[in-house]
């Protein structure tokens, strides 16, 4: 089994120089994702004027090649709770914006001639369980005021009955390694200025009315910046308080025989997604679950297992070939953020998508040209990235924050293991104590021993070691690290120091 994304980017796509020299641009994009991309190549498109799209690493190869390739407007069961907590009109924004989102991907992959394997398919939201069967019907009910293709269906293609589904027909699967491929060769044909292996380290509004970002190699001066770097980086608009870091699993695998061909979603718990691999042909699949918190310090590989053993139990399986993990973010009611950051004119954001980032973040793509060519966008009050939210919304964020301000204050001595890093086994991780003070100790599997500072550069929250994928997350803001320090998420721009432990 690899333990890589099953969408890990076509290997003939561009690769793009590092900025080495400061450059002066109409608009700068910061993180080269999938809104990132799409918003460069709108603006690019839409002669708003010089465009610079800047990387941490590679295009395509953060959370965009995490994802379970769906384009969607079905976001499980969302819009009969959008009406009641914020109205039907803004729930028609969200659910006209994400309808536009999945159909700019299509646009975009007929007109820029991306082989991404676009299939139309119906995408379901099920539960096996009677007692929530009306809320399904409601949920129909719902999606349908607002001009979505919902209906509901008792059947499907899963191996096991089902209570009841919403079913969106006409949606989208793509391969979203391809798909951003695709997009980094349509930008370089635009001749729009793309640097990869640039991380930024400061984004701020200069009282010239630009922007200045800073690298450690040079600097970008712009007219207005787009930060899409999945949480917005160090504390720009406060959206690390704002938002909640989540993680989910994923695994590919053939079957011995079709697999289903629609998308499927349970909204029982624990949660289930599926979709057809077709790259492995008929017996192709994709299956998603294991959601938790970022860094809360849980056995990882547990939820892995358990993630495979329900794929084994529920479907006829000939090999398990990619497991791999992705993060995202959620806001306090349920909407990303969108638009212009509070107290700022000419910083725009796109965050918290709640793991359905290809239709939303398509869709932030449009709202944030529309605002970088001085237009109005019809969807833009219900996205606000300044608003504050409902009653509701407001008493989650003191609760989360609570949460974060009990991290921050308590320290690591509780979890400090009682013994030498002498007593690591190979492939083990733990917080050890070195002459009274904790250090972030793991042992790799041919026995060297790497040790960082465990306490996250963003803030100084702890973290937490992440045994099934071999890292230091933090559970305040959802920043995670390597065993030797290197940045894997923001919103973190510098990485741990690393610990001498005298030749451990």
């Amino acid at each position: 089994m690899r333990h890589q994304s099953v969408w890990a980017p076509a290997e003939d796509r561009p690769a793009f120089s590092t900025l080495q020299q400061d450059l002066e641009v109409d608009v700068a994009v910061v993180g080269g994702g999938l809104v990132g991309m799409t918003t460069a190549l709108l603006a690019q498109s839409a002669g708003i004027g010089t465009v610079a799209l800047i990387e941490a690493g590679r295009l395509g190869r953060g959370t965009t090649e995490k994802t379970t390739g769906k384009v969607t407007s079905q976001h499980g069961l969302t819009y009969a709770q959008l009406i009641d907590r914020h109205g039907p009109e803004a729930a028609r924004m969200y659910a006209d914006a994400n309808q536009a989102g999945m159909e700019l991907v299509a646009a975009l992959t007929r007109d820029c001639r991306i082989d991404c394997d676009l299939t139309r398919a119906p995408s379901l939201a099920y539960t096996r369980d009677p007692a929530r069967r009306r809320e399904l019907e409601e949920e129909v009910d719902a999606a349908r005021s607002l001009g979505l293709p919902a209906t509901l269906t008792e059947t499907s293609a899963l191996p096991f009955d089902i209570e009841a589904a919403v079913r969106f027909d006409h949606q989208l699967h793509l391969h979203p390694g391809r798909y951003a491929a695709g997009l980094a060769a349509a930008l370089l044909r635009t001749g729009t200025g793309v640097f990869e292996n640039t991380r930024v380290s400061e984004i701020d509004e200069q009282r010239d009315g630009t922007v200045l970002i800073r690298t450690p190699q040079a600097n970008v001066r712009a007219g207005a910046a787009v930060v899409a770097t999945l949480l917005p980086i160090n504390t720009i608009g406060g959206y690390f308080a704002k938002t909640r870091p989540t993680r989910s699993f994923g695994l590919a695998a053939r079957l011995r025989h079709p697999a289903p061909q629609e998308m499927a979603l349970s909204v029982d718990s624990p949660g289930r997604s599926t979709r057809p691999w077709p790259d492995r042909g008929p017996r192709g699949l994709v299956v998603v679950g294991g959601g938790h918190e970022t860094g809360t310090g849980q056995d990882t590989r547990h939820l892995f297992e358990e993630l495979e053993q329900w794929t084994r139990t529920t479907f006829d399986v000939e090999e398990i070939e990619y497991r791999w993990s992705g993060q995202d973010y959620t806001t306090p009611d349920q909407v990303p953020y969108i638009g212009r950051s509070p107290m700022s004119d000419r910083i725009l954001v796109a965050t918290g998508f709640r793991k359905w980032g290809l239709s939303n973040g398509s869709a932030a793509a449009l709202i944030l040209t529309d605002l970088l060519a001085g237009r109005d966008n019809a969807w833009l009050p219900v996205f606000d990235a300044t608003r504050i939210g409902d009653a509701k919304a407001v008493a989650k964020l003191v609760k989360d924050n609570l949460k974060v301000g009990a991290d921050l204050a308590g320290g690591h001595l509780a979890r400090l293991l009682p013994h030498h890093s002498h007593h690591l086994e190979p492939g083990q991780g733990a917080l050890i104590d070195v002459d009274g003070d904790p250090v972030g100790a793991y042992r790799d599997p041919g026995g060297t021993l790497h040790a960082v500072t465990p306490t996250c550069t963003h803030m100084g929250c702890r973290l937490a070691w992440n045994p099934a994928e071999t890292s230091w997350d933090c559970a305040c803001h959802g920043s995670r690290f390597d065993p030797d320090g290197r940045i894997l998420n923001g919103p973190a721009v510098e990485p741990l120091p690393t610990v001498d432990t005298d030749g451990d």
